[in-house]
């Protein structure tokens, strides 16, 4: 019998989940008007290892499903990005302005993207 068993000490330990993180940025807009949508999609990419470094309204309120502009077509976050959002809606817009390696418009399918791990 082990030490820590008899003395009480051994602990179980919880499940890990890995959560890979994916260098590069990530801007998020709110582009299907829900209000919150963008603070709620920030969380969700977030929680699966994306660095989104801004989040607000985008001037258009109108998008019908979620789009992806990929600003730095070098950055390997990109297919992984795409596959969480499930979406082949994805734009190469190369620009040297860019503060970002891609934006995410929320479009109005957002509930459907942010439901998928709900059990």
């Amino acid at each position: 019998m082990a030490l820590g068993s008899l003395m009480g000490c051994e602990k179980e330990k919880p499940p890990v989940t890995e959560v890979r993180s994916y260098s590069g940025s990530v801007e998020v807009l709110n582009s299907c008007g829900k209000t919150g949508a963008a603070s709620q999609m920030t969380i969700f990419l977030r929680n699966k290892g994306f660095d989104v470094v801004q989040y607000r309204n985008d001037l258009l309120q109108n998008y019908e499903e979620t789009i992806i502009a990929i600003r730095n077509p070098q950055w390997e976050g990109a297919e992984a990005l795409s596959q969480i959002l499930k979406t082949k809606n994805v734009l190469q817009l190369k620009s040297k302005r860019a503060h970002v390696d891609a934006t995410v418009y929320i479009g109005k399918d957002f509930n459907k993207i942010i439901e998928q791990d709900t059990p």
